[in-house]
């Protein structure tokens, strides 16, 4: 059984796609940008500011469906500069628990991203 997730409490998608799909209690996100969720545009240029306001809306998707960051498979992660790498990193980790294991992830550096973010991020999580 499938199910389209959109919350409140994460930007209105950009295009003609779901915020994400619950599928057989497997979550599949869209990628997920530095956009405040109040305001609809990026929370700044800074790539810290990105990187944590993107990571907060994937909370906010995961927690629509009571699910955690524990409960990621899978992360997907787009930049425009592989320099912010480290920065990415020092950011994403903090949203794990020492108790949890990292989930498989790639990241990959792109051209351009959507209203010229410096992050986009996606993940797959299962309950």
């Amino acid at each position: 059984m499938k199910s389209i997730i959109n919350s409140k409490k994460t930007p209105k998608a950009i295009g003609p796609y779901s915020q994400a799909i619950l599928c057989n209690n497997t979550l599949y996100t869209s990628g997920q940008l530095g956009i405040d969720p109040q305001t609809e545009e990026l929370i700044s240029q800074d790539i810290s500011e990105q990187t944590q306001q993107t990571l907060e809306n994937l909370k906010a998707l995961l927690n629509e469906v009571e699910m955690e960051f524990s409960h990621i498979l899978k992360t997907t992660i787009y930049c425009v500069d592989m320099a912010d790498f480290n920065i990415i990193n020092r950011i994403y980790e903090n949203f794990f628990t020492e108790d949890d294991s990292y989930p498989a992830r790639e990241t990959v550096a792109v051209k351009s991203l959507p209203k010229n973010a410096k992050v986009e991020i996606a993940v797959i999580a299962m309950k």
